[in-house]
């Protein structure tokens, strides 16, 4: 049981002050002092703490740590699995440590030194909860900092993306005694219906042939074999010739790199997979790889100019971008009024998924082939792409099924005036 006491005393300037004491005793049977400026509020913290050491849910440090201090020490947790290759990667260190610097608990020089640019319209958000202690966090705390994030511009993506940041770093505040409930827990980031639904439309065909059509001879190569496979933009780059079979018509996705250049598995296991190639595409490579300067079989298959890997970032300026400059001005040249609009490099993995359903492949045979890590995720992005010709026809059945092949007779009543029915 927890007791209050009340703690009075006069300074060297005889002035009185008055705080009130809880005094209690923990699960562990350590002694536990709290101090209060009024009465009420020392009455609170005593029904709270005797329920929380009645469910066993009490810790002593929850009362002192704030979202700072316990997000800080989840960094340090992060870093040192990124050091020991725990799968944290370094990206995605700097991601967590973005959400956090940014936004759960925003530091202002931080954000200065890494958003002071010019053109960069990056403002600063200021309701961060660091200052908050970890026993005052509450669902309603982050349910209110959701909506803070909402007010402020963010996506739903992006705030569901620091909320799941923020549940992952209170799991480890968890695992490391300073809270027992995650206050995160089932707050949710609902959208409008715009914001949920994301019909992926992939690059035509045509658009598809006059881009490859206009490539240069090694970037020609890199379209066929992207359009073709779907790979990731990481898993593409860290592609090599060992990785290619030419007698068993096959690719082994294994590997991925990331902005830093660091190779990795892919992120799941799913992404282990092996991808038919077709006959055309096989050819493509024979003849890349007798024009490369990096034929052997541990080299990347399209490296830089060094034999290293080619920053995709710096591909996208030099060669993607480029070319759609071209296509625009053939289509120029044939005096056509519109122009191709832009699509970014990940539609290519896409245009392969639409064309893998076109073939009439089964949903699940995709979900393999595209490395996604269950069924679902497949069917949610990619599921108005299956479309099949016993669809039609079922349709055409239950249609016929409910048509009439004859004119309906007219009700026997149907000559009959309004005034036949009044009494």
């Amino acid at each position: 049981m927890a007791t209050i006491r009340k703690r009075k005393w006069t300074n060297g300037s005889d002035e009185t002050s008055i705080r009130w004491l809880v005094d209690f005793y923990d699960a562990d049977g350590t002694r536990q002092k709290r101090q209060f400026e009024s009465r009420r509020e020392a009455e609170d913290f005593r029904i709270e703490i005797e329920g929380q050491i009645r469910k066993g849910t009490y810790r002593p440090e929850a009362a002192t740590v704030t979202v700072k201090e316990a997000a800080d020490r989840f960094l340090v947790h992060c870093h040192e699995r990124m050091q020991r290759g725990e799968r944290m990667t370094r990206r995605n260190y700097h991601t967590y440590e973005g959400y956090v610097r940014n936004y759960i608990c925003p530091n202002p020089e931080w954000h200065a030194k890494k958003h002071a640019k010019p053109g960069n319209d990056f403002s600063f958000f200021d309701k961060g909860i660091g200052h908050k202690t970890l026993a005052q966090l509450t669902v309603g705390m982050v349910t209110k900092f959701r909506d803070d994030l909402r007010a402020a511009g963010l996506t739903v993506p992006t705030t569901r993306k620091i909320l799941g940041m923020l549940r992952v770093m209170l799991n480890y505040a968890i695992s490391i005694d300073l809270i027992a409930i995650n206050a995160a827990n089932g707050v949710e980031v609902i959208g409008t219906r715009k914001d949920e639904v994301k019909r992926i439309t992939p690059p035509s065909k045509e658009i598809m042939r006059q881009l490859i059509g206009l490539a240069d001879d090694r970037f020609r190569v890199m379209l066929l074999v992207a359009a073709a496979t779907g790979l990731r933009a990481g898993e593409f780059h860290a592609l090599r010739w060992s990785h290619i079979d030419f007698d068993r018509r096959e690719v082994l996705v294994e590997t991925r790199v990331d902005a830093y250049r660091e190779e990795d598995v892919p992120k799941t296991r799913a992404g282990l997979r092996t991808i038919p190639l077709g006959e055309a595409v096989l050819e493509a490579l024979r003849g890349w790889r007798k024009l490369t300067k990096y034929p052997k079989s541990n080299d990347l298959v399209f490296p830089n100019y060094k034999g290293a890997y080619w920053n995709h970032d710096g591909m996208v300026k030099s060669k993607w971008r480029p070319l759609f400059k071209r296509l625009a001005a053939a289509w120029l040249k044939e005096r056509r009024n519109d122009v191709p609009e832009f699509f970014n490099w990940h539609a290519l993995r896409h245009f392969a998924i639409s064309c893998w359903s076109d073939a009439g492949l089964p949903p699940k045979t995709v979900q393999t082939f595209a490395g996604h890590s269950s069924l679902q995720v497949t069917m949610d992005r990619y599921g108005h792409l299956f479309r099949s010709d016993s669809h039609g026809r079922a349709m055409d059945a239950i249609a016929e099924t409910i048509k009439s092949t004859s004119r309906p007779e007219p009700p026997a009543n149907a000559h009959r005036k309004w005034s036949d029915f009044t009494p």
